[in-house]
C-alpha cells in the first residue's frame, strides 16, 4: 500500500511543498504513479519524523542525507554508523557557541566602556 503526497502531509503534519523539498534534498523517495502522482510508502511518515527531529537537532539536509540510513524506530534511534557524523556536527556547534559568547563579551564590554564614558 502507498499513500499520496496529500495523506503524507496530513499524517506528519508537513506541508507537500515541505515533502517535495525533503524528496529534491534525497532525503525522502516516492513513485510516479499513473498521471504522475507521487506515491510514498508505507513507512514515510517515520522517515518524515526522523527528518524532523534531525533537523530539529539543527543538521543541515546534507548531513540527514548522510545519516538518515543510519537512524531506526519511531524514537529515531541511531545507529553507530551516525556517531562520527554526529560528534562532528556537535565539535561544529560548540565551536560556534564559544564564538557567539566571545562575540557577546566583546560587545558587552563596548556597552559597558561607551556608558562609562558618558557619565564622565
Amino acid at each position: 500500500m502507498t499513500m499520496r503526497i496529500g495523506d503524507l502531509a496530513r499524517a506528519t503534519g508537513v506541508s507537500p511543498r515541505l515533502l517535495r523539498y525533503y524528496e529534491e534534498q534525497g532525503l525522502l523517495t516516492s513513485h510516479r504513479a499513473g498521471g504522475g502522482h507521487r506515491r510514498y510508502d508505507d513507512d514515510a511518515p517515520v522517515v518524515v519524523g526522523h527528518i524532523r527531529a534531525l533537523l530539529a537537532a539543527g543538521l543541515p539536509t546534507n548531513v540527514i542525507r548522510e545519516v538518515l540510513p543510519c537512524v531506526e524506530g519511531p524514537g529515531p534511534e541511531l545507529e553507530h554508523c551516525a556517531a562520527p557524523t554526529l560528534q562532528e556536527q556537535l565539535r561544529r556547534l560548540d565551536g560556534k557557541i564559544s564564538t557567539l559568547q566571545n562575540s557577546r563579551a566583546a560587545l558587552a564590554d563596548l556597552l559597558t566602556a561607551s556608558a562609562a564614558a558618558e557619565q564622565m
